[in-house]
């Protein structure tokens, strides 16, 4: 009789309620945290030029030394310019055809007005040496503008540095033939102060405009080569026209100073630009996330004793812990050890943190 009321009585309690899950809760908290957002960077120099011939013939002359400086002005190239030459001769003694004919037409065109005031030529004549004369000016225009071609083919014929800078290897050899506007003979880069052109998130627009200009000595913009620093800080000098509509981002530009000329057109880094955002940020422990289907949750605290499951959007890494833009406030409770355990709306008991194990951080 005894068992079988104690068997009763274990039917009508039903099974046994789940114990709390053992987790550990902290409080998100306000901060106002510095670190450095990190991008891409490729360095490209201020100003930079392929050079290609502007007429088509064989190389005579090269007439610098790979890579050393060269001025604004300075012959590098020439071509063989005995064709181009023998153009400009033809196209100066088809001048002096054509002016010959204008001062004949000229001379003619007189006469037969002379004759009309004595009514002794017909009209037509008259009207075809004026017509002549006309003729005969616009053959000696044309052969003048023939002869302005052929002096900027011969021109052509020398190429010369742009601006000033550093001339790189040449592509081509003496001798070598080249296509006008398709051979590449060589690039003329800007020395002194470099370039680091970047994309920027269109929600980055706002904070960045207001570092346009800013002193470089405020250390914003910092350029790292693996775990070099150059000691030298950027300035932010512009921001493009528009936003890019299909990927959302716009380029920005950070220019460095390069007197040492340690720094080299091509070289590709990191750009460090440091947080400049104003207000506070709510940090978490990273290990407090979860990711599932590429979406970010935590474990937050209900007024039950229980967990919910937050979506929330990141922000930056810094170190050990992360930046919340979105789906959080301060003061909330998260779980930040026992994640592993838990399911939406289970029940909690907060517990210390666990002691590190030795030998681990």
């Amino acid at each position: 009789m005894i068992v079988t009321a104690c068997g009763q009585q274990a039917k009508q309690a039903g099974p046994m309620a789940p114990g709390a899950v053992k987790v550990t809760l902290e409080a998100v908290q306000e901060a106002s945290p510095v670190y450095y957002e990190e991008f891409p960077a490729t360095l490209t120099a201020l100003d930079q030029v392929e050079l290609r011939p502007q007429v088509s013939g064989f190389v005579t002359g090269i007439h610098f030394k790979d890579g050393q400086k060269v001025k604004k002005g300075q012959l590098l190239y020439s071509i063989d310019a005995q064709l181009y030459n023998a153009n400009y001769q033809q196209a100066v003694a088809n001048l002096n055809v054509q002016e010959a004919n204008l001062s004949r037409a000229q001379k003619d065109a007189d006469r037969y007005h002379e004759l009309q005031k004595n009514d002794a030529v017909a009209r037509q004549l008259v009207d075809n040496a004026d017509a002549a004369l006309e003729v005969a000016k616009k053959q000696v225009d044309a052969a003048k503008a023939s002869i302005s071609a052929a002096q900027t083919s011969v021109r052509y014929t020398k190429v010369i540095a742009p601006f000033d800078g550093v001339i790189g290897i040449s592509l081509v050899k003496p001798g070598a033939p080249v296509s006008a506007g398709q051979t590449l003979l060589n690039t003329v880069s800007s020395v002194g102060d470099v370039a680091v052109d970047f994309n920027l998130d269109q929600s980055q627009i706002y904070q960045f405009t207001a570092l346009l200009n800013k002193p470089a000595k405020d250390s914003i913009f910092i350029l790292a080569f693996g775990q070099e620093q150059y000691p030298v800080p950027g300035k932010l000098v512009l921001l493009d026209r528009a936003v890019d509509a299909q990927t959302g981002t716009i380029k920005a530009r950070v220019v460095f100073p390069n007197k040492e000329e340690r720094l080299r057109s091509g070289m590709n880094g990191t750009l460090k630009v440091k947080n400049q955002a104003a207000g506070q940020s709510l940090l978490i422990p990273y290990k407090a996330v979860t990711e599932q289907l590429g979406e970010f949750f935590v474990y937050r605290k209900t007024d039950s004793s229980t967990v919910t499951q937050q979506k929330v959007k990141l922000g930056t890494q810094i170190g050990t812990d992360i930046i919340i833009r979105e789906g959080l406030q301060a003061g909330d409770s998260i779980v930040t050890q026992g994640v592993q355990n838990l399911r939406e709306g289970v029940k909690i008991e907060s517990v210390p943190p666990a002691a590190p194990t030795p030998g681990k951080q």
